[in-house]
């Protein structure tokens, strides 16, 4: 069994306005007191008015949904305790005038001091995947051939369409914003291993990297680890579409490993495509059509999510995920991505209904 291990990032907020509040050191020590909790499991993130939390190594996606139903309850809870709540959301919908601190350690306040402004807007969460590869250069055969795929992910984790109280008519403006530093995005293809090593060297020696972490591709090579991790998605409203996309996530590796195995040939995209994919998915989700991986054509979203799982079925059922993944991309399909809810429950309620649907459903991700 591939394992997996899911880390998610959550924006603190005031439970009246929605504003983001600086609560990450009183949220994290109260979450540290519970029982439920282990060393490690919550971590701080760029600014102070977030959180991160990750699961431990997974092989099963009820273990993989346990632990978020867990670490989710848990943070909540802590959050309650320091006068706040969780917001699972892309980014935040409401932002103050005054810049939000960022989180006092040396890496973080070197990147503030490199990038200023783009940290002071870094209001935006994301769902890291990381999936265990047999050894470093089948991680970059992986990559390879993810590439065409990636904008999908973007699609279907849409959760980020609010800012500054307004709709950007994006679905995934995380993305957009996200895509803003030197190293982002789909990274491109690599010869091999030795390859991916000597490029990212390169940025080092060039000083457009400080250090390993700030390479912000939508899929990278773990350092420490024989793992792959994608970076694509927003984080979710609920936790078992987080479950879903990692179940999709583990299939495409386990696809892409078996396809390599058996010689089929790999679809290299042109960058420019690529990206242009990416950007298509980051502004429509799964609302309009999407371009096609394989061919200079647009789908309509929904076949492009049939296709896509028709392709991993195979993997899915070696797993033992397909019944459970198939409901989860049916509801997906009938009831929109977190990007659709949330401009639902604005345009119906205004500010009260999506902070409700942000904080109560991002708490407690099982209650209807």
């Amino acid at each position: 069994m591939i394992t997996l291990g899911v880390e998610e990032e959550y924006l603190l907020v005031d439970p009246v306005d929605g504003l983001p509040v600086p609560a990450a050191e009183a949220v994290r020590a109260a979450a540290d007191l519970q029982t439920a909790v282990t060393d490690g499991e919550v971590q701080p993130e760029l600014l102070r008015v977030q959180v991160e939390v990750a699961t431990p190594v997974c092989e099963t996606l009820d273990e993989v949904g346990g632990h978020l139903l867990r670490l989710r309850h848990a943070v909540s809870a802590a959050a309650e305790q320091a006068g706040c709540r969780i917001a699972a959301s892309g980014t935040a919908p409401f932002v103050s005038r005054t810049p939000v601190e960022v989180t006092d350690n040396v890496r973080y306040r070197s990147l503030h001091s490199d990038a200023p402004r783009l940290v002071d807007e870094q209001l935006i969460n994301g769902m890291h995947v990381h999936v265990g590869v047999p050894d470093r250069e089948a991680g970059v055969v992986v990559l390879n051939r993810l590439r065409p795929w990636l904008p999908l992910l973007v699609a279907m984790s849409a959760n980020s369409p609010l800012w500054d109280g307004r709709d950007t008519g994006f679905a995934s403006w995380r993305t957009i914003t996200f895509s803003r530093w030197s190293i982002s995005g789909v990274p491109p293809a690599f010869a091999d291993v030795a390859d991916y090593d000597r490029r990212v060297n390169d940025l080092l020696a060039a000083g457009v990297l400080r250090d390993h972490a700030r390479v912000y591709w939508h899929a990278r090579l773990s350092d420490r680890y024989p793992t792959v991790e994608v970076r694509a998605m927003d984080v979710q409203l609920r936790a078992d579409d987080a479950v879903m996309l990692a179940a999709i996530v583990r299939a495409l590796v386990a696809t892409v490993l078996r396809d390599e195995a058996t010689g089929a040939p790999a679809y290299e995209p042109a960058p420019e495509f690529v990206a242009a994919a990416h950007w298509h998915a980051a502004r429509h989700g799964l609302d309009d059509v999407l371009i096609d991986p394989y061919a200079p054509r647009r789908l309509k979203a929904g076949d492009l999510v049939g296709r896509l799982i028709e392709y991993l079925t195979p993997a899915l059922e070696d797993a033992g995920d397909v019944r459970q993944v198939n409901g989860l991309v049916h509801r997906l399909l009938r009831e929109g991505t977190g990007a659709d809810r949330q401009r639902d429950a604005l345009r119906r309620g205004g500010r009260d209904a999506l902070l409700d649907l942000l904080t109560a459903r991002g708490a407690a991700p099982d209650r209807r």
